[in-house]
């Protein structure tokens, strides 16, 4: 027991000494302590790989593979890594979780300059830490083509009881073009839903009882409840959907280092034989905690220490957190014993809570005045609401949720030595069953409160000096699902002003989500408290989880210069702007004037391109769309069997995510029959996303015609979409001349079809229309 005591004691003060080292001094260029160089280099190529499928895709390789090789150091080590470039694209690096001086952060165009083709970039910087940490690319959406790998820090002196160590870099694999899934993203389509199983068609709904959840939805402009947006036929560890690991030998203890590099997907881990002990976070020793089912968002790191049984091997399982996939890796050898399975989440059950919060779900990603955004105002208007409470009372209901969860998880800890753990995956499983089942019945959003971070605790107090000034932030989280922008407070990234931080201040950031996803959020070069039920001992982390219609207060002290990334970790909402940078307000580095800032910026505001043809045996439609954040332009032509033509061409500016101003040309033939005589006029007016998602086109021609037209389409059964459209325009003869004794004439166009999908490119279509009647064809999407 002494000895116990005395090794307690001692990785205490070590804690605490680490702390005051690592948080508050500054990081400075250059091998000035003399330390031990340790040189690694890694090479970035482009090759074919095959990863999920059977097939054969482009991949970018790190020395060849998928991930990259573990880059390994020990504490007090200088870092020499040469990183080659062997493609004909630019890359990057970033060390992600890693303390070191702003220029080789690697971001490229901020902090770093790119790697550009058949060149070799040299990073260095001194180990100041240890953990488990990872590396990525950290230019476009290379890092979902296979630019990963990890970095795995060992302490001057052993703090932890273990044997071995095994890396697990857990990714998701998608055999697509990244900018081709960013593309289909940004078109707006169900296809990837519908692929993976998770769409809710009307028919789910009306069987669940859960229409009036689904119209509450509609409402607020949403298609149902969201949690991943992608379908990856495949998800990885170490590379591979199963891998074997026969060398551990039984009473082995292995410290597993488990990463989520992923691009856009978190996990739920689960282990079978006994209960595993978390003893790590992001690189950060937190107090040993027994724990099985663990949530690990992307870019997050966690370390866990688990006994190879005598007789068996051990199943490390994770689950996509929709529900859409699972990998395994296997520790040891003879029987398996099996990880639990988690229950795949169930989404219309999700939106009959969420309906019964009465919340104001559907904030808007862009704001009609990005320059002057109001992020108290915005919180106020959306998010967590209920009738006959105010906000504040809901944020003390909430903080009551996540301390009661906190003292679930307490309860497992200190319930551990009186409860007889098993190789049974079901008992290890019993308790965090137990929470889960407490939580369903008591409703509401306690379905998030699993997601909190109270069972994490600091070994050490990490809190500030009261006398250190505190500077309070609010980012409320932001997103449009349907056109894929994705923001902070309303303004994505292309539209934002710099986060000014001072230095020697604590800046406490409360990330406020009012989106139905998930967003892992990641400060670049510090460390922060993630404020929770254990206070002055919460823990640090590079990357926090934020669920849901949910609140995560964030705290680091300023110790560093110059400009650092802040962003949502998935990389297609980077990618879509839900990012900012946070600013010392220093003076840039003079080496990176030939790399403009705004080359970062801009890649979040570029223009997508798709359409759509429709080739029917009574009209065929082609409509074809380029689109960035504000600005959209449209071509429309319709073309029946009795040569019935309309082109349109038009020029769009939203003024907020739900309406924008177009004006263009329409050109169509006066007769049926005849391509004699075509007519062109001005167009001009306003469309507007109305509630319950119904598309409005208000407009004026230059012959003063006005015209309304609405359209809708609905997922009625799994691939079964129906759509319609009516259109009415007027003449009240201001400019033409009309035939004597009318007041007015009128022309009413409408449709009404199904379409069937077949694939992603692919859908059968049979549609009625009032000019070319009815008939069927293919539709292909581009």
């Amino acid at each position: 027991m002494k000895r116990k005591g005395y090794l307690s004691l001692v990785f205490v003060l070590f804690g605490f000494f680490s702390y005051a080292q690592q948080e508050t001094e500054a990081s400075v260029e250059g091998n000035v302590n003399n330390l031990p160089v340790r040189e690694y280099k890694i090479t970035i190529d482009q090759e074919k790989v095959t990863k999920a499928e059977g097939k054969e895709t482009m991949g970018m390789t790190v020395n060849g593979g998928i991930p990259g090789p573990t880059l390994e150091f020990i504490e007090g080590e200088y870092a020499v890594i040469y990183v080659e470039n062997k493609m004909d694209v630019e890359t990057s690096i970033h060390w992600h979780g890693m303390l070191l001086p702003n220029f080789y952060d690697g971001v490229p165009y901020l902090t770093t300059p790119p790697i550009k083709p058949g060149t070799t970039f040299k990073y260095e910087f001194e180990i100041k830490q240890h953990g488990t940490y990872w590396y990525h690319s950290h230019t476009m959406l290379q890092e979902q083509s296979g630019v990963y790998g990890s970095l795995l820090i060992n302490p001057k002196e052993k703090e932890l009881d273990y044997d071995k160590d095994l890396v697990l870099v857990l990714s998701d694999w998608t055999n697509e073009k990244p900018k081709d899934v960013l593309r289909f993203l940004k078109r707006g389509t169900e296809w990837y839903n519908i692929k993976k199983g998770t769409a809710t068609p009307l028919n789910q709904v009306i069987k669940r009882g859960a229409l009036g959840a689904q119209i509450n939805f509609w409402r607020q402009r949403m298609e149902g409840a969201d949690i991943a947006d992608i379908y990856y036929p495949a998800f990885l560890i170490n590379g591979e959907e199963k891998i074997e690991y026969p060398e551990f030998k039984p009473g082995e203890k292995v410290r597993l280092r488990i990463i989520d590099g992923a691009a856009s997907t978190s996990f739920w881990m689960t282990f079978g034989g006994n209960m595993p002990t978390l003893v790590s976070a992001d690189g950060k020793n937190v107090v040993p905690v027994k724990k099985n089912k663990t949530f690990i968002g992307v870019a997050e790191t966690y370390d866990f220490i688990v006994t190879i049984p005598e007789e068996g091997k051990i199943e490390f399982k994770i689950m996509a957190q929709d529900g859409s996939g699972t990998a395994s890796a296997y520790l040891g050898t003879g029987r398996v014993l099996p990880a639990p399975d988690v229950p795949r989440p169930d989404k219309i059950g999700m939106m009959q809570k969420m309906a019964k919060m009465k919340m104001r779900m559907g904030a808007p990603a862009m704001q009609f005045n990005p320059g002057n955004p109001d992020p108290y105002e915005l919180k106020e208007k959306w998010g967590m609401q209920m009738d006959g409470m105010d906000h504040a009372n809901m944020k003390m209901d909430m903080e009551k949720d996540s301390a009661m969860s906190g003292m679930d998880h307490s309860k497992m800890k200190m319930e551990k030595d009186t409860m007889k753990m098993t190789d049974s995956s079901e008992k290890n499983m019993q308790k965090d069953e137990m929470k889960d089942m407490e939580e369903e019945e008591s409703g509401g959003m306690d379905m998030f409160s699993e997601y909190n971070y109270d069972y994490l605790k600091a070994p050490v107090k990490t809190d500030y000096d009261e006398d250190i000034p505190v500077t309070d932030i609010l980012l409320n989280l932001t997103g449009n699902m349907s056109r894929y922008v994705w923001s902070l407070n309303g303004v994505p990234l292309a539209e934002s002003d710099k986060i000014k931080i001072e230095g020697d201040e604590v800046t406490r950031i409360t990330f406020n989500n009012l989106t139905m996803m998930h967003h892992p959020m990641h400060l670049h070069g510090h460390f922060f408290r993630v404020i929770n039920e254990n206070g002055e001992y919460s823990p640090l982390k590079h990357t926090v989880n934020v669920p849901p219609m949910r609140e995560v207060t964030i705290e680091f002290y300023g110790n560093e210069y110059g400009d650092w990334f802040l962003h949502c970790h998935i990389l297609y909402h980077l990618d879509s702007g839900m990012a900012r940078v946070v600013s010392y307000d220093t003076k840039r580095d003079e080496r990176m004037k030939p790399f403009p800032q705004s080359n970062l910026v801009q890649e979040t505001n570029k223009f997508y391109t798709w359409g759509m043809l429709d080739a029917a045996s009574h009209m065929t439609e082609l409509n074809v769309v380029s689109s960035n954040i504000r600005n959209q332009f449209t071509a429309l032509a319709e073309y029946g069997w009795n040569q019935n033509l309309e082109a349109e061409f038009t020029y769009e500016y939203y003024l907020y995510d739900w309406v924008r101003l177009f004006g263009g040309v329409n050109v169509e033939n006066e007769m049926e029959d005849s391509m004699d005589e075509l007519s062109t006029t001005a167009i001009g007016g306003i469309r507007y996303f109305t509630p319950y998602m119904f598309a409005l086109d208000l407009r004026l021609d230059n012959k003063l015609r006005p015209q309304i037209s609405l359209a809708r389409e609905i997922m009625i059964f799994p691939r079964l979409v129906l759509f319609g459209e009516y259109e009415f325009q007027a003449d009240f003869g201001w400019v033409n001349d009309l035939e004597p004794g009318k007041n007015f004439e009128d022309e009413q166009v409408w449709t009404a079809g199904l379409e069937y999908f077949l694939s992603k490119n692919f859908s059968l279509m049979g549609s009625y229309d009032n000019r070319f009647g009815a008939g069927g064809g293919l539709s292909l999407r581009f």
